[in-house]
């Protein structure tokens, strides 16, 4: 499908799409039957796309399907989807799980946080002479690669929680405040690597924090405010609701626009767009909202995990990179584990629930693939290094599932019915795929 004087450029971008799309759809199916999320068949059909399989087949395929000029509006319309799923992201994350609950959790939140920073820290440490693109500093890369290690998918970690209806549990409660703080913390530190990297020098670092500190206040005070104002009432009819849905959208993509401005890229105003919008309206009027962007999100995420896929290539590793593959798995899941089953079981869990607790803080999903793309533009990783994260989080995610069942915690199948919701955040977790 190279572009050709014959075959206008957005006809090119538009097949394009249509070939993501159905091959996305094929996956999600097959890995339904496999008891997976649609976030791993949907990483693995961008994969399947790119160099790593496509590739190696004979006539280039991969730039013949995705020519390099067409690349650059696949890319823009990947980030529409993003930018959505992000702030998605955040109005899920309804840190008022944490209210109430920071005897319990707070201990076992920090070291389910702390203990993969620390073990992501050394293994980083460890891969930084072979890994490190040139230029890039020990400190940073460190700093980043810890970061990367510690997170955990929340959107992923509700779609599995609600599928397994472990919500009511103990196990699914501990898990979902324990990964939204930690997630919030993550992205914080993530926020001052970005700046770091970005800013050019020390007086560069301290304008970017002054700048993002003035955006969080407006946010706060000014933005936050006008969306209770704008969703306080429930019974405006579908003109009302369209309109309503189309300021979000151009406030998130202007929020988008804001931090990228600053210096801390376009993800973190969609994300604090989301943090921002109200968890106290009506379940009506959230779900004429909520579901929409969803729908939307799961349209063009397809293309962002294809984009990644293209910069993939699984067969370029070799032998040495291999290795260093089983030492960031090791890293990855060790320091999941450790930091969260440990703790979990100290604090009076069964061995099973104990297990089943770091086995759900172990899932990264679409989340880390997004700081995996950041840390790419930013030059802070390599191709290969970005290859075997990309696949450490496609295998951490993907495990999650069979490790359950082995397990015998929740429930064997896939919920059809969803669970009684929450006034303020599940009516989301209706969620298609995007993890």
């Amino acid at each position: 499908m190279a572009a050709s004087s014959s075959i206008p450029l957005d006809a090119i971008v538009l097949a394009d799409v249509a070939i993501v799309l159905v091959v996305g759809a094929v996956m999600v199916a097959l890995g339904r039957r496999l008891h997976q999320p649609p976030v791993v068949a949907e990483i693995a059909a961008g994969l399947m796309l790119g160099p790593s399989l496509l590739g190696l087949l004979p006539g280039d395929l991969p730039a013949l399907i995705f020519p390099p000029e067409a690349r650059p509006a696949l890319s823009a319309l990947a980030q529409v989807g993003l930018a959505l799923f992000m702030f998605l992201a955040g109005w899920e994350l309804d840190l008022g799980r944490l209210r109430g609950r920071t005897g319990s959790v707070g201990s076992t939140a920090f070291l389910a946080m702390a203990v993969p920073f620390v073990v992501g820290a050394g293994a980083a440490a460890l891969l930084y002479r072979s890994t490190a693109p040139d230029g890039v500093g020990a400190d940073m890369f460190v700093l980043y690669m810890a970061t990367a290690f510690s997170i955990t998918a929340f959107p992923v970690l509700a779609r599995i929680i609600r599928d397994r209806r472990l919500g009511h549990t103990r196990v699914g409660a501990m898990a979902m405040a324990c990964a939204a703080a930690g997630d919030v913390v993550a992205w914080c530190v993530l926020v001052l690597v970005v700046a770091l990297a970005g800013s050019g020098g020390t007086g560069g670092f301290f304008t970017v924090i002054a700048l993002t500190v003035v955006y969080a206040a407006v946010m706060l005070l000014v933005v936050r405010p006008l969306l209770h104002r704008a969703l306080r009432s429930a019974a405006g009819g579908r003109q009302e609701t369209g309109v309503r849905l189309v300021l979000i959208v151009a406030g998130v993509l202007l929020s988008s626009y804001a931090t990228s401005w600053i210096g801390i890229h376009a993800i973190f105003g969609a994300f604090a767009f989301g943090l921002v919008m109200p968890r106290t309206t009506e379940p009506r009027l959230h779900q004429q909202l909520a579901a929409p962007l969803e729908k939307t999100s799961s349209l063009l995420l397809p293309v962002f995990f294809v984009i990644t896929g293209l910069s993939v290539d699984i067969g370029g590793l070799g032998a040495s990179g291999l290795l260093t593959l089983v030492v960031v798995l090791a890293a990855a899941v060790i320091g999941k584990f450790a930091g969260a089953a440990i703790p979990a079981r100290l604090s009076g869990m069964s061995w099973r629930d104990a297990g089943a607790f770091g086995t759900l803080m172990n899932t990264r999903g679409l989340t880390e693939i997004v700081i995996l793309g950041v840390g790419r533009e930013l030059g802070l990783i390599g191709p290969d290094l970005f290859t075997m994260m990309v696949l450490m989080a496609l295998v951490t995610t993907a495990m999650a599932g069979p490790l359950l069942r082995l397990l015998g915690v929740g429930d064997a199948a896939p919920v059809t019915v969803p669970e009684p919701p929450e006034p303020t955040t599940d009516s989301r977790k209706q969620a298609i795929g995007v993890n």
